[in-house]
């Protein structure tokens, strides 16, 4: 059975080795672990994967692979804690939903400061404190057009600050593209050029002065030839781009292969003072933005990949970060990099047809002097066509 188990793994392209899987069954052998679904996939995650960065494909592996196999041996089967929470949910029609009021966000945050003194209890339903499932501003699991969340899952998206520590996960570089439109729109942006020791065979040069010298070989060799295009993406991550992964991926993972001079970076929903290269790690590595906007040169190509939804406060109002409180609104910073660099472009995968119906999308559009594209191949090459000129 583990056999094909090994061959699902390497389908996945996860750099899986036969030695590994025989550490896997010597260790089964020796019975390291009990007849547990969860203890097997812990051992054979610590024995076959030996990066992090494959962790996800491991998962989606296993469980393509194991699916339904821990439900035959489940005795007493239990309801899901997910689907009793949703009693807490309330359903609210489009007039009670504008009848809701919101406080803006001086008044929002005084009036939090007010409830963190005042409350003492859990609640549950209201319209006033800290609490779940309610009208209230504050809290998680309810119905509010302009809340802070607090604790527990988002699910309106509407909040303008979010009290939790948030785990996003890095885009896959390496992920199979279901089309290749994506990198050939790309390929746009390419300007090659000839430069350092003289490697490589030039064959026409090589034919033609063969050619003059009556027959006898004259080799001639030349530079090899390197894509001289510098880019620096920036990626929105988390939050409602979670809803566009497969496009953000597909993009990233174009990039890579197209473009050898590109550096990236993450953010989220819009810059701020720092970026970071890494999601797992986004609170404790983290690279000063002013730094990034000097290290690299004025004829870089910057590609900003974000939906672009928010809420307005996150990139006019300096605190307005969900996350922390900014000392410098984020339109602050994307004012800087379309100052610092002469090209520059915004990917958008929100549908095109959605943009007139967030506000945020036409701010950033504003900031960004109408450079945003949407992901489409048609986008794309208008985009590409942008930055070459």
């Amino acid at each position: 059975m583990l056999i094909d188990f090994f061959f699902t793994l390497k389908d996945a392209k996860i750099p899986v080795s036969i030695k590994e899987f025989l550490i896997l069954l010597e260790a089964l052998q020796k019975q390291v672990i009990s007849n547990s679904l969860d203890e097997f996939y812990f051992l054979a995650r610590t024995t076959l994967v030996k990066d992090e960065a494959h962790y996800d494909k491991f998962d989606q592996a296993f469980g393509l692979y194991f699916h339904g196999i821990e439900a035959l041996f489940e005795k007493n089967p239990e309801i899901p804690l997910d689907w009793l929470m949703k009693r807490m949910e309330r359903e609210l029609t489009p007039e009670q939903k504008a009848q809701l009021e919101k406080f803006g966000y001086d008044k929002l945050m005084d009036r939090l400061k007010e409830l963190l003194q005042e409350q003492k209890e859990r609640h549950e339903g209201g319209n006033k404190w800290i609490g779940t499932g309610g009208t209230s501003p504050f809290g998680h699991g309810g119905e509010n057009p302009e809340g802070i969340r607090i604790g527990g899952e988002g699910g309106k998206r509407s909040a303008v600050k979010v009290w939790e520590a948030r785990a996003f996960r890095d885009y896959d570089s390496e992920r199979e593209l279901g089309t290749r439109n994506i990198k050939v729109a790309l390929r746009r942006l390419r300007r090659f050029a000839r430069e350092g020791a003289q490697e490589e065979l030039a064959l026409d040069d090589t034919i033609r002065a063969t050619a003059n010298n009556a027959g006898w070989l004259d080799l001639k060799m030349q530079a090899e030839r390197k894509n001289k295009i510098k880019v620096l993406m920036l990626m929105d991550v988390g939050g409602t781009m979670d809803d566009h992964i497969a496009r953000a991926e597909e993009l990233f993972s174009a990039a890579k292969s197209e473009f050898k001079n590109m550096e990236f970076f993450y953010f989220h929903n819009c810059i701020y003072d720092t970026l970071w290269k890494n999601n797992r790690r986004r609170h404790a590595e983290r690279f000063a933005t002013w730094d990034v906007l000097r290290k690299y040169p004025p004829d870089t190509k910057v590609i900003f990949i974000g939906d672009a939804t928010m809420s307005p406060y996150e990139i006019l109002q300096p605190g307005g970060s969900v996350e922390y409180n900014n000392e410098e609104a984020g339109a602050v910073w994307l004012q800087r990099f379309t100052s610092s660099f002469q090209k520059f472009v915004w990917l958008n995968p929100e549908p095109e047809g959605l943009w007139q119906y967030r506000q945020s999308i036409a701010v950033i559009r504003q900031l960004m002097s109408n450079r945003m594209f949407p992901v489409t191949i048609d986008g794309l090459e208008r985009a590409m066509g942008m930055l070459s000129k």
